[in-house]
């Protein structure tokens, strides 16, 4: 199993996340389509260019997916009960079509779950990063994370 259980981190722990993704023009499509945001940034080639970017950005709502996506592997993966929240987004940066991302995570956070004796809650701190090494989104992650053996 690729996740840790609860018991398994430590404050401080982080890891930069093996695969990278670069991010297609058909992603934004039909992320942007599937979620029914007509926004023209993400749609209209020619809307894009005349604004202050100049090109079509990618949808952000795609970015936080990839980022979370890209975590799932090296942390959660097989040990999850339930994500109980996201909190800090931020998107300092835009993604523009053929930006190669990869991610990273830290625990930043670890508490012993009130209600379930067999879990606990693992705050993490995700980062997206670009191949110019700039930070395009972040966020907090909580996760209610079983216990080995449990």
């Amino acid at each position: 199993m690729a996740g840790r259980f609860f018991d398994e981190w430590t404050v401080g722990d982080s890891i930069t996340h093996e695969i990278r993704r670069t991010v297609t023009e058909t992603d934004n499509l039909l992320f942007t389509t599937m979620t029914h945001n007509p926004q023209p940034l993400h749609l209209d080639a020619e809307a894009a260019k005349a604004s202050e970017f100049g090109q079509i950005l990618v949808n952000g709502t795609f970015t936080f997916a990839l980022m979370v996506g890209l975590s799932v592997g090296d942390t959660t993966l097989g040990t999850l009960v339930a994500n109980l929240g996201y909190d800090k987004l931020v998107m300092p940066k835009p993604v523009v079509i053929g930006d190669t991302m990869y991610a990273t995570s830290a625990v930043i956070a670890l508490r012993e779950s009130k209600s379930r004796p067999d879990a606990g809650i693992v705050t993490f701190q995700h980062q997206l990063i670009n191949q110019r090494d700039e930070v395009v989104c972040q966020c907090e992650r909580s996760a209610l994370l079983n216990k080995r053996g449990q």
